[in-house]
């Protein structure tokens, strides 16, 4: 591959991270909405049958549930329930502590899903890292406390709950190592979103179900299909440029998320929190860079003298 396109692989996958990201953050935006006048369930059971629909659509269209290259099959693989179970996990607390945090927080903490990876990678995996790295690991938890503030006044229980989401992201990432590569992406994400329908369905049934509106409906509707979009556009970014370049732009959601979270609910961080996500972003770029250092000293000790 020559250096402009190259070049212009990585600036695609930057357009496609940004892009889910945002997608990401909008659909979160309407969930929220949502949830100021539909019960948590019912929202996630609407949602989430829009989504199976548009992602199996889009699975058709790429061949993988019809004729020769069909690959339904691969949504029974053990791997691929266990990952779909873990995030629906992490999607449903996630939704739980949305609903009662301000958008740009609920972001902030789930951006601490690297830090999660690096502690879990030492802890299951036994990788060995040295003491810059966990104290730029403990950095960052000092970001997600200041952003939780535990011990404020205005304490919101519900941070912990999206803590909670977040070690479960970082246990959901780590799993899919585990998936087999040929696996198509989509239907890994069809996965996801039947186990998070289902779990929405179990949570709705101790729910009492209201009258959907048209506009909620296609409130729900939208935010699917942001969901969906934000899966493939993050697809896309992770297979067209270089990740430790791509990586990064994913901290894009936390500006997106401010920017809604201001101009729908007029939510603003106070210093403590602006602190907290500084340090945070911090430390999970630090991360990255580091991680696009050691596999470049990879590469170079195992290239032929």
């Amino acid at each position: 591959m020559t250096p402009s396109v190259h070049a212009a692989a990585n600036r695609r996958g930057i357009l496609a991270m940004i892009g889910a990201m945002t997608s990401f953050v909008i659909n979160d935006a309407f969930v929220k909405y949502a949830s100021q006048s539909l019960p948590g369930g019912q929202i996630i059971v609407i949602r989430g049958l829009f989504a199976i629909v548009f992602l199996f659509a889009a699975a058709f269209w790429l061949g993988h549930v019809r004729g020769p290259t069909a690959r339904l099959r691969d949504l029974r693989q053990r791997t691929v329930i266990t990952r779909s179970v873990l995030d629906a996990i992490s999607t449903m607390t996630f939704l739980t502590a949305l609903f009662h945090l301000p958008l740009a927080n609920a972001t902030a903490i789930n951006m601490a899903a690297p830090l999660c990876i690096s502690l879990l990678s030492v802890l299951w995996l036994g990788e060995r890292i040295g003491v810059l790295r966990w104290l730029v690991i403990a950095i960052g938890f000092v970001g997600v406390l200041l952003i939780v503030q535990p011990r404020s006044d205005g304490f919101n229980g519900y941070s912990l709950v999206c803590l909670l989401s977040t070690f479960f992201v970082a246990c959901r990432d780590l799993y899919t190592r585990r998936i087999d590569p040929g696996t198509p992406s989509i239907l890994i994400t069809i996965g996801t979103a039947i186990a998070v329908t289902i779990a929405g369905a179990v949570l709705a049934a101790f729910q009492d179900w209201q009258p959907v509106t048209a506009p909620q409906l296609a409130m729900l509707a939208a935010a699917s299909l942001f969901l969906s979009s934000g899966y493939m556009l993050l697809i896309g970014a992770m297979r067209a440029g270089d990740v430790s370049v791509v990586v990064p732009f994913r901290y894009s959601g936390l500006l997106a998320a401010l920017s809604v979270g201001f101009a729908v609910w007029g939510e603003v961080p106070n210093a403590l929190a602006w602190v907290g996500i500084a340090l945070l972003v911090g430390a999970g770029l630090y991360m990255v860079i580091s991680e696009r250092a050691k596999a470049r000293q990879r590469l170079l000790a195992s290239a032929p003298e």
